[in-house]
């Protein structure tokens, strides 16, 4: 067992973990984070997607030892309710969502992709979401909301 020191959203957090313990299992069941899923556990589904140092990465491969000392960030610390980040507004306007369970996965990468390319091409964001899964078939949407909020963020 070790304190791994953190940061949670913006806030500061120090949880006691296994060695083996990784990042989902942590953010669900001692953070309160619920926004990520368990989908297929082995990191190729995306519905576990966070942000750690503004990277998408699946929780539920990532050791908590290896997020020790840096940012983590999940969709409840994306955008509030009063303010909604615009991926969440586009997301909301493009009805890229069907049953949600990706949605989180595919706001977290989109996020981090936003983060280091403002100004993706479709192809690119169809790359970038790659390993995002998404059983609906609601891809075409969540290419659109994502340029659509690149936009709004570019003009911001």
């Amino acid at each position: 067992m070790s304190v791994i020191q953190f940061e949670l959203n913006g806030h500061s957090q120090s949880i006691e973990a296994q060695d083996n313990d990784n990042l989902l299992d942590i953010l669900r069941n001692h953070c309160g984070q619920k926004s990520a899923r368990y989908g297929c556990g082995l990191s190729q589904c995306g519905a576990c997607h966070v942000m750690v140092d503004g990277h998408a990465v699946p929780a539920c491969s990532t050791p908590m030892w290896s997020v020790a000392d840096k940012k983590v960030v999940t969709l409840e610390g994306l955008g509030q309710e009063s303010q909604p980040h615009p991926l969440q507004t586009a997301f909301c306007q493009q009805q890229a969502a069907q049953c949600g369970y990706c949605s989180s996965g595919m706001l977290m990468t989109a996020a981090a992709l936003l983060k280091h390319n403002p100004r993706p091409t479709p192809e690119q964001v169809r790359e970038a979401l790659q390993g995002n899964l998404c059983r609906c078939g609601a891809h075409n949407r969540i290419v659109r909301a994502v340029c659509q909020a690149a936009q709004e963020m570019e003009g911001a």
